[in-house]
């Protein structure tokens, strides 16, 4: 049994987009949806031994890539993921939930198209599968649809 998604929803990622000045709707969709696929909002690290970390379970590389060639130099957006502090480890993602958030949108931030809108679950699918799993990760975008529809309750 994984966390409450409404509860994760709005306790959780709500408020940390609203911190990053980043909030929408459809953001706040897209990072649920990623780390109910990710995750199952429960495993905090990959099965098998692998290297991603945290609900959204993103790897190191990805992480350290983030904070070098895209936080370095967007000193505002930086302070607003972490406050007044140096880069943190990856680490920090498994039990920092609200800094892994901030790190799941930051990587879709950087993406150049424009999300999915609100309630396209299935265009919110296909934007994870692209940009957040991509075409070298196991993920599909049935199983990402066919997770949201288990975890929020409701049938396809």
């Amino acid at each position: 049994m994984g966390l409450n998604p409404q509860q994760f929803r709005t306790l959780i990622i709500r408020p940390t987009l609203r911190r990053l000045d980043l909030w929408s709707e459809a953001a706040e969709e897209l990072l649920l949806g990623t780390a109910i696929q990710e995750s199952a909002l429960h495993y905090l690290q990959q099965m098998g031994g692998g290297p991603a970390m945290g609900l959204w379970q993103m790897e190191r590389a990805t992480h350290d890539d983030l904070w070098v060639n895209f936080l370095n130099g967007r000193t505002k957006l930086g302070l607003n993921v972490l406050g007044p502090y140096v880069k943190p480890e990856a680490t920090r993602m498994v039990w920092d939930f609200s800094y892994a958030c901030s790190m799941a949108r930051i990587h879709y931030l950087r993406c150049p198209d424009a999300l999915p809108p609100a309630g396209d679950i299935a265009g919110q699918a296909a934007y994870y599968k692209k940009h957040y799993n991509t075409n070298q990760g196991k993920a599909t975008v049935e199983q990402y649809l066919d997770s949201w529809h288990i975890a929020m309750g409701d049938t396809p």
